[in-house]
């Protein structure tokens, strides 16, 4: 057996209904996962973890850093199934690393109720690869119950003081500011929620980091605030929205994170056929035993059937509907089919699978962080019967991703 190459994988298959400025943005994004080498760039971040500015420089000289950013903020404006499209091409031949550098700017959207000299200053120069902004939203005993936030944010004067710890937190390491969300008032529950632009040099701020299972790449830590003193001109729109404007992002993203693992998904299963069909044992393929072509196909159907669901619900976002429930099942359906995916892949190799000579351990690793981050799989769940089923919440503040 050879080792795997990147460039054998055979092209993503198109979205339903496809135009043409899909098809070419498609074609334009293969061109840079090859040049760039994106396959084994990918790889090289696992066993070296550092935050990758050569390919984030790269995808915002083309535009591709929050590409539905608005025009009027320096992006480039485009549709939801555009930005879908490059995303599932990065990860399928690149790797989740460069599909979840797309995402970023968009996870800090929020920046956009902020004031000019806020946009002008920070989320500009992101779209254009100038520095990053990381988010920090989870504490040690808040996840997914936002109202549970201890973080608090006093006003004194002109500048809020700061106190509390972020726990989980990604680009800990890397980014040179964060929006921070706190509490200015938790009698208020999710209503008190405020968030700020704060940069992470400031005085008072220490961080920690962790050694995660995978996507280690963001370099993820504890960051904790001791009476940090953060001006008012950096509090993101007004006291008390903070949550609101977290939300309005979350929905998009939880579907757009449904298709990249579903593509980082497929990479395996085709690298996997091919597998099948070359590896003898007893004489002849394995593929031809049902033991593991029947995985294997039922892997496939679920995968697409899943990416059709995906890019349904990416349509009805794009017509104005609010789709909560639909991009929280999306982003479930796809996190576990392609973990299930991914798991039948590294069997089918066999004990190569397990090993770094294939990268299918290294996407169930990253893959796997989706089951936690952008809302559990737990909460997914309850954020999509709360809706569908008109449920009560039973509490005036709703969990951390529900709408």
């Amino acid at each position: 057996m050879t080792d795997p190459d990147p460039h054998s994988l055979p092209p993503y298959p198109l979205s339903p209904g496809a135009a043409a400025a899909e098809t070419e943005l498609r074609e334009e994004v293969r061109r840079f996962v090859r040049e760039h080498g994106l396959a084994r760039r990918y790889v090289e971040l696992d066993v070296q973890p550092s935050f990758p500015k050569a390919e984030w420089k790269a995808l915002a000289q083309l535009g591709w850093l929050g590409p539905r950013a608005p025009r009027s903020a320096g992006g480039k404006g485009l549709s939801l199934a555009q930005e879908a499209a490059l995303m599932e091409e990065l990860a399928y031949g690149g790797g989740s690393v460069f599909a979840k550098l797309v995402l970023q700017p968009e996870f800090c959207s929020p920046l956009l109720h902020g004031s000019p000299d806020l946009v002008g200053r920070w989320y500009t120069p992101m779209l254009r690869g100038e520095l990053l902004v990381g988010n920090q939203i989870t504490e040690p005993n808040a996840g997914s119950d936002a109202a549970a936030l201890s973080t608090r944010a006093e006003l004194q004067g002109e500048e809020y003081v700061l106190t509390g710890t972020k726990s989980e937190i990604a680009f800990a390491a890397d980014a040179q500011a964060a929006i921070v969300y706190a509490t200015v008032d938790p009698s208020r529950g999710s209503h008190g929620i405020t968030a700020f632009l704060v940069p992470q040099d400031l005085r008072g701020i220490r961080t920690e980091l962790v050694d995660d299972l995978g996507e280690r790449w963001m370099r993820r830590g504890t960051v904790h605030y001791d009476q940090v003193r953060v001006p008012r001109s950096l509090r993101i729109g007004e006291e008390g929205r903070g949550f609101q404007y977290l939300m309005e992002e979350l929905t998009p993203e939880r579907c757009l994170l449904g298709l990249l693992y579903l593509a980082v998904a497929r990479a395996s299963w085709e690298e996997s056929r091919t597998y099948v069909r070359d590896r003898i044992a007893f004489g002849r393929p394995i593929g031809s035993f049902q033991g593991v072509s029947f995985p294997l196909v039922e892997d496939l159907a679920r995968i697409e059937g899943a990416r059709l669901f995906g890019w349904s619900v990416l349509a009805q976002l794009a017509g104005g509907e609010r789709m909560d429930a639909g991009s929280a099942l999306v982003k479930w359906l796809g996190n576990e089919t392609a973990l299930t995916a991914l798991d039948h892949a590294m069997q089918v190799h066999g004990g190569s699978g397990y090993s770094r000579r294939w990268p299918h351990e290294q996407r169930w690793r990253d893959v796997r962080s989706g089951t936690t981050a952008h809302g559990t799989s737990e909460i997914l769940r309850v954020v999509a019967a709360r809706e569908l089923l008109q449920l009560p919440s039973g509490k005036k503040d709703r969990p951390h991703g529900s709408s």
